[in-house]
């Protein structure tokens, strides 16, 4: 059953839908074994074929996902300052936790401009070149270092996760797409762990540090109280 639902995550971390011989290479499987999986997954509603004939992930994978962030709670809570947060800036704001390894945006709260920068929910990031992935590597802890260093994803050098550190935030520029930029700040959990990340993206034109510093560290710190547990969700 753990090999069957592997494939789940192959089709999660697809920004497509996939054909049979493209997801039995990514699992090193031959094609029959990965069409029995995927028959199995299909016939229990977690994946479904387009017209294409291709694989991609059921609408009942995107109510158990949006179940769970419900139920863990951080992206509802942390809604309201978002809210705030793009009202003040009037630039996209996202929150991101380390998933499996990467950044994965899990809340979002778009801007109301008609040029703007797009990140989904659900979508995951490098941790050398993303301003979240850079932010979650400078503040993780020993333990979680040293997993993330076991992994095969490359992480940003020294220079730049101290950088980080000083600041108390990361800037990224050209990574998600050419002509766009983001700055992260950390969330912290209540034993002082970075759990998560707020950001901000926007086209590199709008970019002014000057005028996004101060707002985005407010609403760390107050998404940080949140996962504290010191002030309620307004």
């Amino acid at each position: 059953m753990l090999k069957t639902m592997a494939v789940l995550d192959v089709l999660a971390n697809s920004s497509r839908s996939m054909k049979l011989p493209e997801i039995a290479a990514a699992m090193q499987l031959s094609r029959p074994t990965a069409y029995q999986r995927l028959l199995t997954l299909m016939e229990a509603g977690w994946v479904e074929q387009d017209d294409d004939m291709r694989y991609r992930l059921s609408m009942h994978a995107c109510r158990i996902a949006d179940a769970a962030l419900e139920q863990a709670d951080l992206g509802t809570r942390a809604r309201s300052v978002l809210e705030k947060l793009v009202q003040e800036v009037g630039e996209t704001a996202s929150l991101a936790v380390l998933e499996g390894g990467l950044p994965r945006i899990v809340a979002r709260v778009g801007s109301q401009s008609l040029l703007r920068a797009e990140q989904k929910i659900g979508t995951t990031m490098s941790l050398e070149g993303s301003a979240s992935g850079r932010v979650l590597t400078a503040f993780a802890d020993e333990g979680m270092l040293a997993r993330l260093r076991a992994n095969d994803e490359p992480l940003a050098d020294e220079v730049v996760l101290e950088a980080t550190r000083q600041n108390g935030y990361a800037v990224s520029s050209g990574y998600t797409q050419s002509g766009v930029i983001a700055m992260a700040a950390p969330i912290f959990d209540l034993r002082g762990r970075c759990s998560a990340t707020v950001s901000l993206i926007m086209p590199q034109t709008r970019f002014e540090l000057a005028s996004f510093e101060a707002p985005l560290r407010a609403a760390a710190e107050a998404i940080t109280e949140l996962q504290q547990g010191k002030q309620a969700s307004k």
